[in-house]
C-alpha cells in the first residue's frame, strides 16, 4: 500500500490546475473502470487522484448542429441508447454495445474508453502484484525491459503497426468506430484547449511503446466530435471474439458506405483487434471505391487491408479472419442503404 490523496474538481480548468500542482504522479478519474484495475495490478501507482466525474457539461450528448458531440464523461450506456445514434449512426452504437458488459457500460465513460490500455497478458502480469503468476518483461510497462510477447504466446497480439519493441493490440471498440467516422478529440491542458483528429490521438509503438497517446501531461479529454454524414445510416461494427458475451475482439471492422445503386461511391473502414492502434484501412477503401459491391470484391478489399501485416508465431490466422470481417461488414453496411 502507498499513500493516496484525492481531489474533486468542479471545472476542467480547476482539474488541470490541480494536476499541475500534483505533478506527474497525479491521474484523472471519472468512471474508474480501467484505472482501478491497473492500480490493483500495480501498473498504475498514482499518489493523487483528481475526480472529474462531477464537472458540469462534460456529460452532454448533443446531436443537433453539424456535428455529433459527446462530452468525455458521458456514459457508454447513454451514448449507445441515444435514439439518434442508434438510428442514424449504428456503427457508433454497436461499437459500444459490443465493447463491455452492461454493468461496465453503466459506469464507464466514452472519454475514458479512448484511453483504455492494452489487455496484453505480458503487460498486465508481473508488475509486482502478489496475485500475478510469473514476471514478464514489457517495454510498454517498463521501457527498455524487453517484450515477452515477441517470443511467447502471441495469439491475441497485433499483426499491423507492430515493432520489435511491442506488438500489443489496441483493445478498444469505440475508438475503432470513431476512427472510421473521422472523429476529433477535444482536450484542455496547461496551455489551453485544442482539438486533434483521432488518427493523431494514438501513437504507433515504434521504439517507445510506453508513449501511447499524443496528449501532454495534464491534458484532460473534454469531448469527442463526429462529423455528420448520410453514410452513418449505412454503417456497422462487426466484431469476432472467442465468446459471444463480453470479450475483446480477435478482429473487428467499423464500416460506413455511400452507395450509388450497387456501386460503392465511397467507403470508410477501420479495424480493431488486429493492430497496435485503431487502424484506418485506406488500402481497403481504395479497392472498393467505384466498384460494384460483390462478396468477392469485398473480400479483395479485406485482403488489401492486410498487405503489410507482420504475423507472429500464433496469430497468423488474424490476417484471413480480419479480411473476412471487413468483407462481411461491407455487405452488412450496404444492405442498410436499402
Amino acid at each position: 500500500m502507498h499513500g493516496l490523496s484525492y481531489t474533486v474538481a468542479d471545472t476542467a480548468e480547476a482539474a488541470v490546475a490541480r494536476f499541475a500542482e500534483a505533478g506527474g504522479a497525479a491521474r484523472y478519474i471519472a468512471g474508474g473502470t480501467t484505472l482501478y484495475d491497473l492500480m490493483k495490478l500495480g501498473i498504475e501507482r498514482p499518489v493523487h487522484l483528481i475526480d472529474v466525474s462531477r464537472i458540469d457539461g462534460l456529460d452532454t450528448i448533443s446531436t443537433d448542429g453539424e456535428v455529433l458531440r459527446f462530452g468525455s464523461r458521458a456514459l457508454m450506456a447513454d451514448v449507445a441508447r441515444s435514439p439518434v445514434i442508434r438510428n442514424d449512426y449504428p456503427v457508433l452504437s454497436e461499437s459500444l454495445l459490443k465493447a463491455a458488459s452492461q454493468q461496465l457500460r453503466n459506469m464507464a465513460t466514452v472519454g475514458g474508453n479512448l484511453l483504455q490500455r492494452t489487455r496484453c497478458l505480458y503487460f498486465r502480469n508481473g508488475a509486482g502484484s502478489s496475485s500475478m503468476v510469473g514476471v514478464y518483461p514489457c517495454n510498454k510497462r517498463d521501457p527498455g525491459a524487453g517484450c515477452a510477447a515477441a517470443g511467447g504466446l502471441d495469439r491475441t497480439q497485433a499483426v499491423l503497426g507492430v515493432s520489435q519493441a511491442c506488438n500489443a493490440v489496441a483493445p478498444g471498440d469505440w475508438p475503432v468506430a470513431l476512427t472510421a467516422m473521422d472523429a476529433s478529440i477535444e482536450v484542455v491542458g496547461p496551455d489551453g484547449a485544442r482539438s486533434l483528429p483521432i488518427d493523431r490521438f494514438y501513437r504507433l509503438p515504434g521504439e517507445t511503446p510506453h508513449l501511447e497517446f499524443n496528449i501532454d501531461p495534464g491534458e484532460l479529454v473534454t469531448a469527442i466530435t463526429v462529423p455528420k454524414t448520410p453514410a452513418g445510416r449505412s454503417s456497422t461494427y462487426h466484431k469476432i471474439r472467442d465468446r459471444e458475451s463480453y470479450a475483446f475482439a480477435l478482429a473487428s471492422a467499423a464500416v460506413a458506405v455511400e452507395m450509388d445503386g450497387s456501386t460503392v461511391r465511397a467507403a470508410r473502414i477501420a479495424l480493431g483487434g488486429v493492430a497496435t492502434t485503431p487502424w484506418r484501412a485506406r488500402a481497403a477503401e481504395a479497392v472498393i471505391a467505384g466498384s460494384s459491391l460483390t462478396p468477392d470484391r469485398a473480400l479483395d478489399a479485406g485482403r488489401a487491408a492486410f498487405a503489410d501485416a507482420r504475423p507472429g508465431r500464433h496469430n497468423g490466422f488474424k490476417i484471413e479472419l480480419g479480411a473476412r470481417v471487413i468483407a462481411d461488414a461491407l455487405m452488412i453496411a450496404a444492405e442498410r442503404t436499402a
